[in-house]
């Protein structure tokens, strides 16, 4: 068990450090930042069964973190006839918490297909491959072509080892979020200094609006165990707050109170009676989740996918899922609008 990370893991489009490398000191303790560590996994230990797993599971425990803190890379290869039995172990890790992913994606990893079927969170491709760009134009078609897969299922791409401000702005051009390396290494002051991307300002990027994270405002977040009264209260304390938010330990959404739906069932006769001292995620309903990135016009698609809740607020996630703030559908239209007038 090793951590591929020697620096943070940064997103690139805000420069913020959102993982961290797992060190072991002298000691044979886990040490790791409050963010989420990734540590590199090899398959083989995968295939060799639980026991295997236990030396992990317990450094976990003694260093007082909990699986959904930690991003698995795989390394390694899997022969064909141990996939069904690789297939059970990640169910296992999943299980539990862990977020899993593959490292050297593109070059000797696993085979792109084993990737695919497994659901990863992030692929990180090969360092070499990286190396490689952006002098070496087969190498940065092999990272699309990793790109490319990764938006298909639902995954992140993570460039590690990045050293030059062009390979930052190559792999920004194929839609990788996530990096660290030497160039992204924090200064002297702690602070991780990401270069600046190019502008585009292309007429098809224009018309698609501002990316909602500018246009976010804060969530009023209550945790997903809370007490329908306690939305409530939360309600009543600010008449502007259209939405009430419940969230996990790691400030994950789970359920969305709509304030005119959620105040409409205590209007009832008996409603506080009913429904006051019961949790309220049972009068929630699943968060509309947009990431940060996400330009106006497509998070008014998304909006538009459900007819009866059309106007609910959505919410925006970022790369780890956790809630950042939400955004008014009505400031979506008008954005759009005034782009397009």
């Amino acid at each position: 068990m090793s951590s591929l990370l020697t620096s943070p893991m940064v997103d690139l489009d805000t420069g913020a450090v959102i993982a961290h490398p797992a060190v072991v000191d002298s000691a044979g303790v886990l040490r790791a930042a409050p963010l989420p560590m990734v540590l590199e996994l090899p398959i083989q230990v995968v295939l060799s069964g639980a026991g295997a797993l236990a030396p992990l599971h317990e450094a976990l425990r003694r260093a007082g973190r909990h699986p959904r803190e930690a991003i698995l890379l795989l390394t390694g290869t899997c022969h064909e006839q141990d996939r069904p039995l690789l297939r059970v172990g990640l169910d296992g890790l999943r299980t539990i918490g862990y977020l899993l992913g593959f490292a050297d994606v593109g070059t000797g990893g696993a085979a792109l297909d084993l990737v695919a079927e497994s659901s990863p969170y992030v692929l990180a491709l090969g360092p070499e491959l990286v190396a490689r760009i952006p002098s070496d134009h087969r190498a940065t078609a092999v990272a699309r072509a990793v790109a490319s897969l990764s938006r298909g299922i639902g995954a992140h791409v993570l460039a590690p080892g990045v050293e030059r401000e062009p390979q930052v702005a190559v792999v920004r051009g194929l839609g990788v979020r996530l990096a660290h390396g030497p160039l992204l290494a924090p200064g002297p002051d702690g602070e991780v200094r990401v270069p600046l991307p190019v502008t585009d300002e292309s007429p098809a990027t224009v018309m698609l609006g501002p990316r909602v994270q500018e246009l976010l405002i804060p969530a009023v977040t209550l945790p997903e165990a809370a007490r329908a009264e306690e939305a409530v209260a939360a309600f009543g304390h600010e008449p502007t707050i259209t939405s009430v938010i419940l969230v996990d330990e790691f400030q994950r959404p789970k359920g969305s109170l709509d304030r005119s739906r959620f105040l409409l069932s205590f209007a009832a006769r008996y409603g506080h009676a009913l429904h006051g001292a019961k949790p309220a995620r049972r009068l929630a309903d699943p968060p509309r989740t947009v990431p940060r990135t996400t330009p106006a016009v497509a998070a008014m698609q998304a909006a538009g996918r459900d007819a009866a809740r059309v106007y609910d607020d959505l919410v925006v996630t970022d790369e780890l899922n956790r809630c950042l703030g939400i955004v008014r559908v009505s400031d979506l239209i008008r954005q759009v609008t005034s782009i397009r007038s």
